[in-house]
């Protein structure tokens, strides 16, 4: 091995991406967003950014005469599969993805398609064809992210008014080009970790579990009522999304005739559960359907929590129904600790790598989810801060290398199964963390450079441009 291995390095070296240092961990409201599916990156992100577009209009509507949207990148490549064009449309009609509702968004999209206008603010209607005013340019492309998109206003001279850039950063987070991006207004963090070392530094010095340290810091922002009441409110929602995909049949959307599943499996999990001949692997296959059954209401547009993406909404859902349904001592504080040491985990990979399929495959999302919920359930069960960390690191190691192919642009095939492997691998992580001490050789900061250095060489076909792997080799029809 060589001397300037990762391995090798000591932990300060893992530093945080230069865009990141100076930002405040990452809150669980800003992690778990409740929006709707099929994409965090591609369907919340640009429908955020529209809605934000157009509110820096505030003040100037009676200029505006026409809407351009272009989108590049991943974005242009896999967004009519991933249903950014529908997202830009609702965004420009005010439309948030945390208040619409799924079920009327058939209805809204169709009248407006049929007359081809949007309703302004200011109660004014301008003409809008999608066919015409939303642009997929597959040629340009911006350093800063690969999902990139432009947002212009023209008056009744067709002059621009306004214009700008966003990026969508993945799991519903966006960025306006030369935005200040730090809010200086932010309270601060009580306890600021940039990587995993420190946190557990941090633990130790104070003696404080990494839930309770990511909850001091989400009563900086607010009551700790506030911030239990809000973790009930995700865990009721993720639940909820998997009841409903549960309860459902019939085709997946898109041009893959690909069937609900989850229903099926829940069905035959429970009547190998009720029968005589009870297999070992009883909890695996409800975790699996569990999995299953978020992903396909994602892939329909339903209802779902980002954790931390949408490609990637399964893993955590479905490993806290297991920790609910599956271990004798679940109770609220475990679910909330599940909710505060994942943030931790998650708010640690975003900030020195990333958690964007079209920026690291889906290593980043499936892998940070399975990340996730491996040092969620480890710390709902009572493990130590070192054992949290062991767990992660787990977890994160084995999906190290993953790419991001969907078929025909869609988050269905390989999608939606592997979010029934990362909830089986999270289990598993925890499972080996829990009956170690939390000594190990590789670091949870190591594996996540390493994270961030495989995306940064991965080839762009390869992250989420359907350009490469299945979207290629296996015919869409």
């Amino acid at each position: 091995m060589t001397s300037n291995s990762i391995l090798n390095r000591p932990p300060a070296m893992q530093m945080a991406r230069p865009d990141t240092i100076g930002d405040p961990p990452v809150a669980i409201g800003d992690l778990f967003k409740i929006g709707i599916g099929p994409s965090s990156s591609h369907t919340m992100g640009p429908m955020k950014a529209a809605a934000l577009f157009l509110q820096h209009l505030d003040g100037r509507w009676d200029q505006v005469h026409r809407l351009l949207a272009t989108v590049y990148g991943s974005l242009a490549w896999t967004g009519k599969g991933h249903a950014t064009d529908t997202a830009l449309i609702l965004g420009l009609a005010g439309e948030r993805a945390e208040s619409i509702d799924p079920d009327l968004v058939e209805q809204k999209l169709l009248t407006m398609l049929a007359s081809r206008r949007l309703t302004l603010p200011d109660g004014r209607s301008i003409q809008f064809d999608p066919k015409t005013d939303i642009v997929f340019d597959t040629v340009q492309s911006f350093p800063r992210h690969p999902n990139a998109m432009t947002f212009e206003a023209f008056d009744a001279a067709d002059r621009s008014v306004v214009r700008e850039l966003w990026f969508s950063l993945g799991g519903g987070f966006v960025e306006q080009a030369d935005a200040d991006r730090h809010d200086a207004g932010q309270p601060a963090a009580r306890f600021h970790f940039e990587n995993a070392q420190t946190l557990l530094d941090l633990g130790r010095s104070n003696r404080l579990s990494i839930a309770a340290m990511v909850l001091a810091n989400e009563t900086a922002r607010g009551s700790e009522t506030d911030t239990r009441e809000a973790i009930d409110r995700i865990a009721s929602a993720m639940h909820a999304c998997i009841d409903r995909g549960l309860s459902r049949e019939g085709p997946l959307p898109g041009g893959l005739k690909i069937r609900r599943r989850a229903k099926g499996l829940y069905d035959k999990a429970l009547a190998s559960r009720h029968s005589s001949n009870r297999s070992g692997l009883d909890a695996m296959n409800f975790v699996s359907a569990f999995a299953i059954a978020v992903n396909e209401e994602n892939a329909c547009g339903g209802r779902v929590v980002t954790a931390p993406t949408n490609g990637a909404a399964g893993v955590v859902p479905a490993v806290l129904r297991y920790y609910r349904d599956f271990c004798a001592a679940s109770d609220r504080e475990g679910v909330a600790n599940y909710f505060l040491a994942a943030t931790a985990i998650g708010g640690i990979i975003k900030r020195n790598a990333s958690i964007s399929g079209a920026e690291m495959g889906c290593q980043g999302e499936v892998g940070s989810a399975a990340a996730m919920a491996a040092a969620g359930l480890a710390a709902a069960l009572g493990g130590s801060n070192e054992q949290i960390e062991n767990a992660a690191e787990i977890a994160l190691e084995h999906h190290l290398g993953m790419t991001c192919d969907p078929i025909g642009g869609l988050v269905q095939i390989p999608c939606i199964e592997r979010n029934a492997f990362g909830a089986v691998k999270a289990i598993n992580a925890a499972s080996m963390a829990l009956h170690g001490d939390g000594t190990h050789r590789v670091s949870l900061d190591q594996a996540i450079e390493t994270l961030r250095q495989t995306g940064t060489d991965m080839q762009s076909k390869y992250r989420e441009t359907s350009r490469g792997g299945l979207a290629v080799n296996v015919p869409e029809c």
